[in-house]
């Protein structure tokens, strides 16, 4: 790749100097009218997010304001709009949260106070747009070594680029060769292993692919045949896949680099069920793929960690697998594992939201469920849906 001599040093002394002043952290900053929630998982989401019946009864009030209003705020506010998101306060209450480029003083949109932000999800979207361009160029991927992950923070309105210790350098390569404004990056050192794809091989259960292991994603059909859902990295077409021991099918349609999706076929005779298992006996029932929004609580199944519940911390995101950068991803804190790979993720009121594909693990761990804040990423459903034509399982 190459670039003016005289650009980047300049650009590089600018954000290095950006870099030392930041503060390093590991983690994350600071449905339906009546959503279907059993005991299970309102069991789940009070242990995993620290809630408690209150609280848990607050959030759904916020995620049903999410729901009804995130449409037609971004479409109000137009080019204006800075991204809306789920906060929860100090006293534990739950508020819905949108923000704008323009005075905030304004008044309310769709009865939802504003909050006034710098920079457009536009301008957000087409900053990460612009760091995928500048890795996908660089054709020694070592010399970007260390650089995990950058994605969109919609709460503090940045593009947040995580880096392993001592490679604080290649992340400010990484700003320095792109056309971002330095002041929309924000710098996060993780102690965390680089993320990897969670390779060890009804949604959430077990299937064998290729000899490896993994979890299916979500019951879909493609042209009337039968399928699931899942990762890309899982297999690439043509790879068998296995349930139970009996080989089943095969991946029929796969993306990976770049995204991390896959179709995988099974026989006419398998039954498909609009449902993701929690991993106690009861299931959770698919009722629908609208997008949760930042903040809102997730549940994920698979076959390693089980039953995991967490909330959505940033979009957009593009992680850095060493062997290709998967982008669009979603971040989350709730746990997984090596074989986790391509289950399900699930509101509690029973949204599809995507498949597991990766995240960051302590050193010498299979999973990151003993880390105070995970940083586990899933492949949103919506995109998948579109690019193989499925038609998604309903339960």
């Amino acid at each position: 790749m190459s670039h003016p001599q005289a650009h980047r040093p300049a650009r590089r002394t600018a954000i290095a100097l950006s870099l030392a002043a930041a503060v390093f952290a590991i983690g994350s900053a600071s449905a339906a009218d009546r959503p279907v929630l059993s005991k299970t998982v309102a069991d789940a989401m009070k242990r995993d997010l620290g809630m408690n019946d209150q609280q848990l009864a607050r959030y759904f009030n916020a995620e049903r304001t999410a729901f009804v209003n995130e449409g037609r705020v971004a479409r109000q506010l137009g080019d204006r709009y800075a991204g809306s998101w789920l906060e929860r306060g100090a006293d534990g209450n739950f508020s819905y949260v949108a923000a704008t480029t323009g005075s905030a003083k304004a008044g309310n949109v769709a009865g939802v106070a504003l909050r006034q932000h710098r920079y457009s999800m536009r301008q957000l979207e087409n900053a990460v747009a612009d760091l995928d361009r500048v890795h996908a160029a660089v054709s020694k991927k070592a010399v970007l070594g260390g650089v995990h992950a950058w994605g969109i923070d919609v709460p503090t309105n940045s593009i947040v680029v995580t880096v392993a210790p001592g490679y604080a350098l290649n992340a400010v390569d990484l700003v320095a060769f792109s056309n971002v404004d330095a002041s929309m990056v924000r710098f996060e050192v993780s102690s965390l292993e680089a993320p990897s794809p969670f390779l060890n091989v009804i949604g959430g259960n077990a299937y064998t692919s290729g000899g490896g292991r993994c979890s299916i994603g979500f019951s879909a059909t493609r042209s009337g045949a039968k399928g699931f859902a899942t990762a890309g990295h899982c297999g690439g077409v043509g790879t068998s896949v296995g349930l139970s021991g009996t080989t089943v099918g095969s991946v029929r349609a796969a993306y990976y680099p770049g995204g991390d999706m896959a179709w995988a076929s099974v026989r006419t005779a398998d039954t498909l069920y609009g449902q993701v298992t929690k991993y106690n006996g009861t299931v959770q029932r698919v009722l629908g793929r609208t997008e949760a929004a930042v903040g809102a609580a997730i549940c994920r199944s698979g076959s390693t960690t089980g039953w995991r519940c967490g909330t959505v911390t940033r979009k957009n995101v593009s992680a850095n697998y060493g062997n290709g950068t998967v982008s669009g991803l979603t971040q989350s804190t709730a746990c997984a594992g090596q074989g986790d790979s391509g289950g399900s993720w699930i509101t509690g009121s029973g949204q599809a939201q995507g498949v597991t594909s990766g995240g960051s693990l302590p050193a010498g761990s299979n999973n990151n469920c003993g880390v105070a804040s995970p940083v586990t990423y899933f492949q949103p459903i919506n995109p998948i849906i579109s690019r193989f034509g499925l038609v998604l399982t309903l339960g």
